[in-house]
């Protein structure tokens, strides 16, 4: 017997990953060592632009609730189009259905869902963004990690970001040997009013974008 279910109203908690998955956090300091170390350095021209977009949304978020696609218009694609990957050297897909199947003796259960975007070099799922105005970002995370295991190519690492304006945390999964997941810091853009973090979440991007680039 073969059961469907969203993967949005089935993977809410990191229990539930453990138990649908297997995908537990790594303990290992050097696993997800990408988010925080040799981070490149941004140019005046990058840095004048990524003051302008926070500025820019902090205006709108002013006025009260921003919705989820005015972060994407706002925040998130901005930022995906400075770093580079909207160039052809990328494939950019949005709205992308997934899904992951689980077999246990004769019954089968598919989990399925829709990335926001999703963003491939050379068939290898590199980056998941989502983008999720309602809910705190750290909320969101169990969903964006199940939808990084349905990588059809597990011998790969996987990267997501997930955003909901105010916050920003970046992910990494390896499916092989065992599945393990590990998260950067909390990028909090308006705790207080004025910081430099869109500029070091960006510096995080350039580095997963130079990392998976066609060399």
């Amino acid at each position: 017997m073969t059961t469907t279910l969203p993967i949005s109203k089935t993977i809410l908690t990191i229990a539930d990953l453990e138990e649908k998955f297997n995908l537990h956090v790594s303990l290992d300091p050097t696993f997800f060592p990408e988010w925080c170390q040799d981070l490149p350095d941004l140019t005046a021209s990058e840095v004048e632009t990524l003051d302008h977009l926070q500025q820019r949304f902090a205006a709108h978020r002013k006025r009260g609730k921003v919705s989820e696609g005015a972060v994407d218009k706002l925040l998130v694609s901005p930022l995906l189009d400075l770093v580079g990957f909207y160039e052809p050297d990328f494939n950019v897909r949005t709205e992308e259905s997934v899904q992951y199947a689980l077999e246990e003796d004769e019954d089968e259960e598919i989990l399925r869902g829709r990335i926001d975007t999703l963003i491939v070099q050379d068939q290898f799922w590199v980056l998941v963004v989502e983008a999720k105005r309602t809910i705190m970002a750290s909320l969101a995370v169990p969903q964006v990690l199940a939808y990084m295991m349905c990588n059809p190519n597990p011998a790969q690492s996987v990267y997501g970001m997930v955003s909901n304006g105010d916050e920003f945390i970046f992910l990494k999964v390896n499916a092989l040997p065992h599945p393990e997941y590990s998260s950067s810091t909390l990028y909090a853009l308006f705790f207080p009013p004025v910081n430099q973090h869109l500029r070091e979440v960006f510096r995080v991007l350039k580095q997963v974008k130079n990392l998976i680039a066609p060399r």
